[in-house]
């Protein structure tokens, strides 16, 4: 039974990458029969991080009324038809408008989710989970390029992933009764105990440094890969469409990078397995540092993408031993907001500084934030240490 609701869990990780990347490879066929600027998708993006952040921190309230699998099922409905939205609409504030439902539908499930494996599964699973985000964040612009190279347009393209999240959905709802069966009659372990208030867990000591180092990881990640191909190009002399390409490969390093330390978490554990990710993010900026030509570059992001892949399953997985089972639901909505935070605000100051220095700066910009994870990531668990003593 518990392996069964896994398979679940694993698809319902794969739907929530699916749309992730979809905006990004489907805007430049977008903007211009919208009518508006190619810096337009920005509004959007932002739109759809705000709702996320909303429902992230509305996630621990939600899960322990509704419990974990219909949240999880509600979400991926919400999300698909949203998505469905984004295909029938003609118009940019139409887009926006569906765009707050779309980012809605995303923030709860990653918190409801991450929290039911962080306590019923042992760590590999959440390397693995998080391995099937990156398929389906893989996979949705292959599904956009199919769709736009067949002449059927962006808006098939939408369509075919929010059929994907409408089947999905009604297999969740079917998959609810193993929920309870997988849980002891509950659907969270954090349901029984008393709610605790956001207001209380922020004056709990490494609460602060624990969202710090989210706030950091995602940012980092986010700028890795955006600016990536930018850097290559602007940088290195690379042409566009190679460096397309070879950008491609953090994100591969990212996706095997989690299902090989799936493997490791039987030698190291949530501590030591993103100190391992620290060395080799931290080698992989030397490398790109270094002027040693394209290739060279293309396996300095394959390392990058190596380096950050535990980082964020360990944290996750960590947080009911760290924190309580009691508190670990709604420490991971704060996590998720922090999370979004990053991955929503790093990378454009990244690109205002760039504009008005260099983009020789991108390795720089990484290496700040990976020591200031790694500073906030060291003070929590010596913060965990002192709490155990």
């Amino acid at each position: 039974m518990a392996n069964l609701l896994l398979a679940f869990i694993y698809l319902a990780f794969i739907s929530l990458g699916l749309p992730d990347a979809v905006l990004g490879s489907a805007w430049p066929s977008m903007y211009s029969g919208l009518g508006v600027p190619v810096s337009y998708a920005g509004i959007i993006s932002m739109i759809i991080s705000s709702g996320t952040v909303i429902s992230a921190l509305m996630s621990d309230r939600l899960t322990r009324r509704f419990g974990a699998g219909r949240v999880t099922a509600v979400s991926v409905a919400v999300t698909a038809a949203a998505l469905i939205g984004f295909s029938l609409s003609g118009s940019f504030i139409m887009l926006c408008i569906i765009a707050l439902p779309y980012g809605l539908g995303a923030g709860s499930v990653d918190a409801a989710l991450n929290n039911y494996v962080a306590i019923h599964y042992e760590s590999r699973h959440m390397s693995w989970l998080h391995c099937m985000w990156g398929l389906g964040a893989s996979a949705g612009p292959f599904i956009m390029s199919y769709a736009l190279t067949s002449g059927l347009g962006w808006p098939s393209g939408y369509r075919f992933i929010g059929i994907f999240q409408v089947a999905l959905s009604a297999a969740l709802l079917l998959s609810l009764p193993l929920w309870r069966r997988c849980s002891g009659g509950a659907e969270n372990g954090a349901n029984a105990g008393e709610r605790v208030s956001y207001g209380r867990l922020l004056r709990e000591r490494g609460v602060w440094e624990d969202m710090l180092a989210f706030f950091c990881y995602c940012g980092m990640e986010q700028t890795a890969g955006l600016w990536a191909a930018s850097y290559l190009v602007l940088n290195s002399g690379v042409n566009e469409e190679t460096a397309a390409g070879l950008a491609s490969m953090f994100y591969l390093g990212i996706t095997a990078g989690r299902l090989f330390s799936g493997f490791l978490t039987s030698r190291f554990d949530d501590t030591a397995l993103p100190r391992l990710g620290y060395s080799l993010t931290a080698a992989a900026i030397v490398i790109l540092l270094l002027p040693a030509g394209q290739y060279v570059s293309a396996g300095a992001l394959l390392l990058l993408g190596l380096g950050c892949a535990p980082v964020y399953p360990c944290y996750i997985h960590a947080t009911p031993a760290r924190f309580g089972t009691n508190s670990s639901q709604a420490v991971m909505g704060l996590q998720m907001a922090s999370a979004f935070f990053g991955s929503t605000l790093v990378p454009p100051v990244f690109g205002f500084i760039a504009r008005r220095t260099t983009f020789g700066v991108y390795p720089f910009y990484l290496l700040a934030f990976l020591l200031l994870m790694t500073l906030s990531h060291t003070r929590l668990e010596r913060l965990r240490s002192c709490r155990a003593k």
